[in-house]
């Protein structure tokens, strides 16, 4: 199994509101690639994290293996979310794969 974790932080450039829609949009739309990804075990994206944060929020995804992670980052669903609700509006984004 393999463990898919992204933190983002969002453009400076964008209002408190905003934030809590992209956020909000981020969420619903990667959220919603579950079931539709072969390897994909589970997705959850936080968004409610604490003011201590300095990202604003967080994928945790884990996968049946490393050919699944890669057929996931070029599966058109996920570039379809990750062009339409995620690029768009992120300035920073760190990541992190590890065997589990």
């Amino acid at each position: 199994m393999v463990k898919h974790i992204i933190l983002w932080t969002l453009k400076d450039e964008l209002s408190a509101a905003e934030k809590e829609e992209v956020k909000k949009g981020i969420k619903e739309g990667l959220e919603g690639l579950a079931g539709k990804i072969p390897g994909m075990v589970d997705i959850k994206v936080n968004i409610n994290g604490l003011a201590s944060s300095n990202a604003d929020l967080m994928l945790d995804s884990t996968f049946e293996s490393e050919e699944a992670l890669k057929g996931y980052a070029t599966h058109p669903e996920h570039v379809a979310v990750a062009d339409g609700k995620v690029r768009p509006y992120t300035k920073i984004r760190s990541c992190l794969d590890f065997e589990i």
